[in-house]
């Protein structure tokens, strides 16, 4: 790694203050504690900074001449309003520095302040609040991946993973949890591939009654059947040269399987009541949250069609394992809810952040969306509090998993404890949870652990 890429990966903090003095000790704080930091001597100047450097935090004194500290976050605000502001001030003007947390200013420190309160407050505004991962990448060759919010690690290489197999044609298969966002990946895999300028088209096969799936995936003749009363193209016909998603697979019956794997070996399917085959070239990309291996030896799902979809497997995980995304959805959900209301809700409380963060999540992404929204129907402060994320937790649904789901999320949990403690040794972590190791590596792969992600480099 180059000097210049070690420099890029530090998280950026712009200060500002009219006094040249505290500008220069701040930044040597700040660049000890290995960030990158400018400086500005005005608020006029770091408005002027704030475009080419993209910080991911702002630190400005309250009191300047010209424009203020408060005046300068309502630049920021209007510009970047997940950009966290932290604003100094001297003992005297403590109550407007309160006020100002108030309208959606980070923090405040009060001068004279020791360097780890500094460092502190700073770690909590970078963590807590949402980042541009791609603040200093090329943003046009990011467009197939736009609408996956995100800056998780664990993201980022599926995401890596997944612009590499979508060039390809093969037929892939997302397991997650309900309300993962299984249908945006898959519209990513389509934006990344060849088939991007064809038709994307997405169907729930858990939604749609077993006497109609035949006809909405293959279309049906004009008298097919009762009510059939003109030709209806399906949709495979429809994504004809493009990308089929068909969400929740393993809840597709036995009955209709076996014509799927028909249609998708011989790429041709036979609309309802038609005598005639149409030729189709279509990508599947299928998902579900069933565990398909233990549908398979219960025989509801047939094998050789498992073995068709997941020609590519892709886990995406539950939002339990990417908190560090949280506070970026937390954000777009805001975005999204408040320009659906005349409400000026413009962010979260620090402690209200810090519960987002730390729920339990069993409903995933979606949950988090309906938390917000909740949240901000019944917020009467430019602040959403502690409590009222509390209140819509308690009242969010799928606030508890069932008695399965929370069974794998403790088996998960534990497994990826004990190969951490052994750093990826199975044997090891085979003979902490006392089962053999054939029996652990089939627990491993049935929650996709790798152990070589657990062993020191």
């Amino acid at each position: 790694m180059t000097e210049s890429t070690v420099a890029q990966s530090k998280e950026k903090i712009l200060i500002v203050d009219d006094d040249p003095s505290l500008l220069r000790l701040l930044g040597i704080r700040l660049n000890a504690a290995n960030y990158h930091v400018e400086s500005a001597q005005s608020a006029k100047e770091a408005l002027g900074i704030l475009k080419s450097f993209q910080p991911q935090l702002v630190i400005s004194d309250l009191r300047m001449e010209g424009m203020d500290g408060m005046a300068l976050f309502e630049k920021i605000r209007q510009q970047y309003p997940s950009l966290p502001v932290i604003i100094m001030t001297a003992h005297g003007t403590i109550p407007d520095a309160i006020n100002a947390t108030k309208q959606g200013v980070f923090s405040f420190l009060t001068k004279p302040f020791e360097s780890q309160e500094l460092l502190d407050i700073v770690q909590q505004a970078i963590r807590l609040q949402p980042l541009s991962s791609q603040g200093n990448a090329d943003q046009e060759s990011h467009l197939w991946r736009d609408k996956i919010i995100s800056r998780s690690g664990v993201m980022e290489t599926l995401l890596q993973q997944t612009f590499q197999v979508a060039k390809s044609d093969f037929s892939l298969l997302i397991n997650s949890q309900s309300g993962t966002g299984k249908e945006l990946l898959a519209q990513a895999i389509h934006q990344a591939s060849e088939r991007r300028t064809k038709p994307f088209t997405a169907i729930n096969c858990a939604a749609i009654p077993e006497q109609l799936l035949e006809s909405e995936l293959f279309g049906h003749k004009k008298g097919a059947f009762t009510g059939a009363d003109q030709h209806h193209i399906g949709l495979f016909e429809a994504s004809d040269g493009g990308t089929l998603f068909l969400d929740e697979i393993g809840d597709m019956p036995m009955s209709f399987q076996v014509k799927l794997l028909r249609a998708l070996q011989e790429k041709e399917i036979r609309p309802v009541g038609s005598t005639s085959s149409v030729k189709v070239d279509v990508r599947i990309i299928s998902a579900t949250h069933k565990n398909l291996q233990k549908a398979i030896k219960e025989q509801t799902f047939r094998e050789d069609l498992y073995y068709r979809l997941n020609v590519v497997e892709l886990v995406l995980p539950p939002l339990s394992e990417r908190r560090e995304d949280i506070p970026l959805l937390a954000q777009h959900f805001l975005s999204q809810t408040s320009g659906q209301t005349t409400k000026q809700v413009n962010g979260f409380s620090q402690t209200a952040m810090e519960l987002l963060i730390c729920a339990p999540w069993p409903g995933n992404i979606r949950q988090l969306q309906n938390v917000v929204e909740q949240s901000v129907a019944l917020s009467t402060e430019s602040l959403i509090s502690e409590s009222l994320v509390r209140s819509a937790l308690r009242e969010a649904p799928n606030q508890h998993p069932s008695f399965q789901e929370a069974r794998d999320q403790f088996e998960r949990d534990y497994l990826a404890t004990v190969l951490k403690a052994t750093a990826g040794n199975v044997s090891q972590a085979a003979k902490i949870a006392q089962r053999n190791r054939t029996e652990f590596y089939k627990l491993l792969n049935k929650h996709h652990l790798n152990p070589e992600a657990f062993r020191e480099v």
